[in-house]
């Protein structure tokens, strides 16, 4: 094991969650957070541009819940898209509509695993 990088591993992981890369850049490490932000945030707008649902939780549908938390992955993102866009529910007549779901999806639990790479490298457990 290496040595901790002197950062709290918890200020890593709440900013790797607010914003994809975050974390990262806290943690002095510019050019990984820059790639990881235009990969996550080029995802997440690929699924807004494809008419994509931001899940949200139906007690009718327990497999929402899964989803619901993906897309919660994805910190600000998510939170501004669903405020900002008139549909968060995305247009299932659209022919991109499962692609669409499929990226914000993706980038959500993309961000959720950058979340415990930046605790990772925080705490030591990756140099």
């Amino acid at each position: 094991m290496t040595r901790p990088s002197g950062r709290n591993a918890w200020i890593a992981a709440a900013l790797a969650w607010v914003f994809p890369g975050l974390g990262h850049f806290y943690l002095g490490r510019r050019r990984t957070a820059a790639l990881f932000a235009v990969i996550v945030v080029s995802a997440f707008v690929l699924g807004i541009l494809y008419q994509g649902k931001l899940y949200s939780h139906e007690a009718d549908h327990p497999l929402t819940l899964l989803a619901t938390f993906a897309c919660f992955g994805a910190g600000i993102l998510n939170i501004g898209a669903r405020l900002l866009l008139d549909n968060p529910a995305g247009n299932i007549l659209s022919p991109t509509f499962e692609f669409g779901c499929a990226f914000l999806l993706t980038a959500g639990m993309m961000n959720l695993l950058l979340m415990l790479d930046a605790w990772d490298i925080a705490t030591g457990a990756k140099p």
